[in-house]
């Protein structure tokens, strides 16, 4: 299988081809995608090296499948012209998560409803993504009316000119800025840019794809917070359900779920946290506790790592999936 990664060179670009390592996917020849910088560089992969080709090279190697992590622009530019010569193209950025003829895809939620006439696949938001691997199980059996976010979001988030930014910042060296204030010893309540009703986008996204993914019936709130953490995302969840549910059954319900590690034992202070979730695929829930202030509601913590099932992972958990399905062939 011949398989580009558009914005191989780039932070979450670099976990893609990881993961497609550790997952031993079945690789036959890797076309690196990249900025024209970038191109000639060598990228090693396994036991071989390939080199990094433009967008144009790469469109008339006419790969099986393309993942893009390469920005909404670039994707709303060049995912058609993979599609035309026959490319399958999964896309980590939000240019087509809400077009209502792009599938916005979680595989272990809503994977049934991909076809081969799907060549647009939109991976939706990392913190999307974490909250509804926790949201799925418990809306099939209680129903949710209601969900308040609120996200403590790593730095990895915004890229490496960030993680750069924090570590000048902690060994006291001037440099370029990713964000308008300092991030170490701080927390920003601003990811990506402020839109009209005062909602930032990375707000309006937890909204909106919860309700094309789950059930449109639900309603969400957010409020999203960049932290000086590097490991991964973490949210603060208050769910309200139109039924009554068990604490156990709940816990239950999680724990057997695929794709979710359940740490919920105060008593021995196991919950998760985002120093244990780096550079793991699970999604991992816990401080799991009824909301005493109001009838069939349900607090919860959510962490995982943003670029792995939050961006990387689920990406080719898709791929896997095409393959499974018989849309993609070996």
């Amino acid at each position: 299988m011949r398989v580009a990664v558009v914005g191989a060179t780039g932070m979450v670009g670099n976990v893609m081809l990881e993961v497609l390592r550790e997952r031993n996917f079945p690789v036959t020849e890797l076309i690196p995608v990249a900025s024209e910088k970038s191109v000639g560089k060598m990228i090693a992969f396994g036991s071989l090296e390939f080199p990094v080709v433009d967008l144009k090279t790469a469109v008339s190697m006419k790969p099986d499948v393309a993942i893009f992590s390469a920005g909404g622009e670039t994707s709303l530019e060049w995912a058609p012209q993979f599609a035309e010569v026959g490319t399958t193209v999964i896309d980590n950025s939000s240019a087509w998560r809400m077009h209502p003829d792009k599938k916005l895809i979680i595989p272990e939620i809503n994977g049934d409803l991909l076809t081969v006439a799907d060549k647009i696949i939109a991976n939706p938001n990392c913190s999307t993504i974490q909250l509804l691997m926790a949201l799925a199980p418990l809306h099939k059996a209680y129903k949710i009316k209601r969900v308040i976010v609120s996200t403590y979001q790593s730095i990895t988030g915004t890229g490496v000119k960030a993680v750069q930014q924090l570590e000048n910042e902690r060994n006291g060296v001037e440099g370029e800025m990713a964000y308008a204030y300092p991030i170490d010893k701080n927390c920003i309540p601003h990811c990506d840019s402020f839109m009209d009703n005062g909602y930032t986008k990375e707000e309006m996204k937890l909204t909106n794809e919860t309700k094309k993914i789950l059930d449109p019936a639900i309603n969400v709130t957010a409020t999203a917070v960049r932290v000086p953490v590097v490991g991964g995302h973490s949210e603060a969840v208050n769910v309200e359900f139109e039924n009554d549910f068990d604490l156990a059954d709940v816990r239950k319900l999680l724990h057997n779920t695929s794709g979710i590690t359940l740490k919920d034992d105060p008593t021995t202070n196991n919950y998760p946290m985002p120093r244990f979730a780096e550079s793991k695929d699970d999604v991992f829930v816990g401080r799991i506790r009824r909301d005493e202030s109001q009838a069939n509601t349900l607090n919860m913590w959510v962490v995982a790592d943003n670029l792995r099932k939050g961006a990387a992972t689920n990406a080719i958990q898709i791929a896997e999936l095409l393959i499974q399905k018989g849309i993609l062939t070996v």
